[in-house]
């Protein structure tokens, strides 16, 4: 698993879009904060900019690195909850400005899985997470039903769990405003 976690950390840096397993289903992946990567994801996936994207943190401590305020109830329920959860938090920062929605909120999930977390970890930023198929079709729940289109136009697949089929269902959704007060878009 190590070498495949540098050598996915190396693509990152260089800007490139990888195909990986994140803790729900097979992703597309990219640095966060670079805005011509997450433009390829875009493209790579046909889907329209005005729909934004999930990002992956290795670590809750560092949300406040990406979003201006952090209500301490989003603190609780990272803790709380055993299954992925992505919370939208207001006023994203220090992100590409392709990938902030137009109400200024982010989609943040911190992971737990750990090809993901050690991967953002020596990464140092956060991932973008998106679902590897085309807009529109099925989510691939492993590499196999990943799309030939999408395997050609990412520029590294990452060789780890290839073979690991994920009974799972998409994380949880809730959206998060400045008062602490949230409600559950997805569950």
């Amino acid at each position: 698993m190590e070498k495949e976690v540098r050598k996915a950390v190396e693509y990152l840096k260089a800007g490139k879009v990888i195909l990986y397993p994140t803790d729900t289903i097979w992703g597309i992946g990219c640095d966060a904060t670079n805005f011509k990567a997450v433009e390829r994801v875009y493209q790579i996936k046909h889907r329209e900019e005005r729909k934004s994207l999930i990002i992956l943190l290795d670590d809750m401590k560092k949300l406040e690195q990406y979003v201006e305020f952090v209500p301490e109830i989003a603190y609780d329920l990272i803790s709380s909850i055993n299954t992925p959860l992505t919370v939208i938090y207001p006023e994203a920062k220090n992100l590409a400005k392709n990938l902030i929605a137009k109400d200024k909120t982010i989609a943040i999930r911190i992971v737990r899985e750990i090809f993901c977390k050690e991967m953002i970890s020596m990464f140092g930023r956060p991932v973008v997470s998106t679902s590897a198929n085309i807009s529109g079709d099925n989510p691939p729940l492993t590499y196999g039903k990943v799309s030939e289109e999408i395997r050609q136009a990412v520029d590294y697949s990452v060789d780890y769990n290839r073979s690991v089929f994920r009974q799972t269902k998409p994380s949880t959704i809730i959206k998060m405003l400045k008062s602490g007060e949230f409600s559950v878009i997805r569950q």
